[in-house]
């Protein structure tokens, strides 16, 4: 029987050498892009002067606000407003327009979501029960604060207070506070009839979305300062990604 050949110790070295050779080139590799079947890295925020860094998803972290208003109609014409009861068939009778829906921290581009906390987001009902009157779904204000309230930086309290204020601050177009007919318009039109009621507003400061049959009317987002003043948006508020076309249905408040 043939006697197994004995390791030297330059052969040794060679081993070794050819070992750490590999291990360079595929720790390389792997640092140069996503290896098959891992999730991509999270995307980099980015800052108003349009460089990197590195607090993407940080509570407090973000470049100015969103605030959403809904247009209650479409919600309520929808398979998930027909379920909707305390929005869409009050007993008290009640008919909603315009609703806050949130109030988004944004970057320049892209944006933060839930956001990590030092204690649980919890919403306490005494905060429910004082929004409900702009903001009618318990659920909708336990996940506004969870996705988008986390990242603001503030309490449960401090991010309602601020929505409400902001939400207060605007004044609505006489042809949107119960429009009891459907009505076709374009994006552009919503946007110069909320600038003409509110000087403080600039078009670039705000945006329409619609979407679905007959490109609905869905929200209009207006944009301010961590601070709270108005403001050019950023990229989120594309006009022209959030509604292309030039006649847009307003379902009535029913």
């Amino acid at each position: 029987m043939a006697s197994r050949p004995q390791l030297t110790l330059p052969g040794l070295l060679a081993l070794i050498a050819i070992a750490l050779v590999l291990a360079y080139f595929e720790r390389k590799g792997d640092e140069g892009g996503n290896r098959s079947g891992e999730a991509p890295p999270a995307t980099t925020a980015r800052n108003t002067s349009g460089g990197a860094r590195n607090e993407a998803n940080a509570a407090g972290a973000f470049d100015y606000y969103s605030l959403v208003l809904s247009w209650s109609p479409t919600h309520c014409d929808s398979p998930e407003g027909q379920d909707d009861d305390t929005q869409c068939a009050r007993r008290d009778g009640r008919r909603y327009a315009f609703i806050l829906h949130g109030l988004w921290p944004q970057y320049e581009r892209g944006y933060p979501e839930d956001c990590p906390t030092r204690v649980k987001p919890y919403v306490p009902q005494s905060i429910i029960d004082d929004m409900m009157d702009i903001m009618p779904s318990k659920r909708l204000i336990i996940h506004e604060y969870r996705k988008h309230g986390t990242c603001s930086g503030l309490t449960p309290e401090g991010y309602f207070q601020t929505a409400r204020r902001l939400f207060a601050s605007l004044k609505v177009p006489e042809r949107f506070r119960k429009p009891t007919q459907a009505q076709f318009l374009d994006p552009r039109d919503v946007i110069r009839e909320f600038a003409a009621v509110n000087p403080q507003l600039k078009p670039d400061m705000m945006a329409v979305a619609c979407r679905g049959p007959g490109s609905r009317f869905r929200e209009i987002r207006i944009c301010f300062s961590k601070t709270g003043e108005p403001r050019s948006c950023g990229d989120n508020e594309d006009q022209g990604a959030l509604c292309r076309s030039s006649r847009m249905h307003v379902p009535p408040v029913r």
